[in-house]
């Protein structure tokens, strides 16, 4: 009798996998982790979301050559401790091929 072995895929290679293969799924993902940004507390979870897509669009090193990045700055700007500017931000998305863009929030003041 044979026991058949399954080799164990971690979570977050699985995820990476999961974006590649699924743009509007890659999108979607990075929407909903863009909210986190705004909380000083949370902003790791966006960083790292944004990192998980860089890393699906072709890792992290052909994403900041096609920014204009090092790929260690880029590596710091994702970290979970990182504090990325506008621009990075910019770069990097247009190097995915997405865009920065804004949704009114429920509560808002007049404009």
């Amino acid at each position: 009798m044979s026991i058949k072995v399954m080799a164990a895929v971690s979570h977050h290679k699985r995820e990476v996998a999961e974006l590649s293969a699924d743009r509007e799924l890659a999108v979607e993902y990075l929407k909903a982790a863009m909210s986190s940004l705004d909380d000083p507390e949370d902003r790791a979870a966006g960083l790292l979301a944004l990192r998980t897509v860089v890393e699906a669009c072709g890792g992290l090193g052909a994403v900041a050559a096609e920014a204009g990045l090092s790929r260690e700055s880029l590596y710091r700007a994702l970290s979970p401790k990182g504090n990325p500017t506008l621009k990075t931000i910019l770069a990097v998305l247009k190097a995915v091929g997405m865009k920065l863009s804004v949704e009114p929030e429920h509560k808002a003041i007049a404009c």
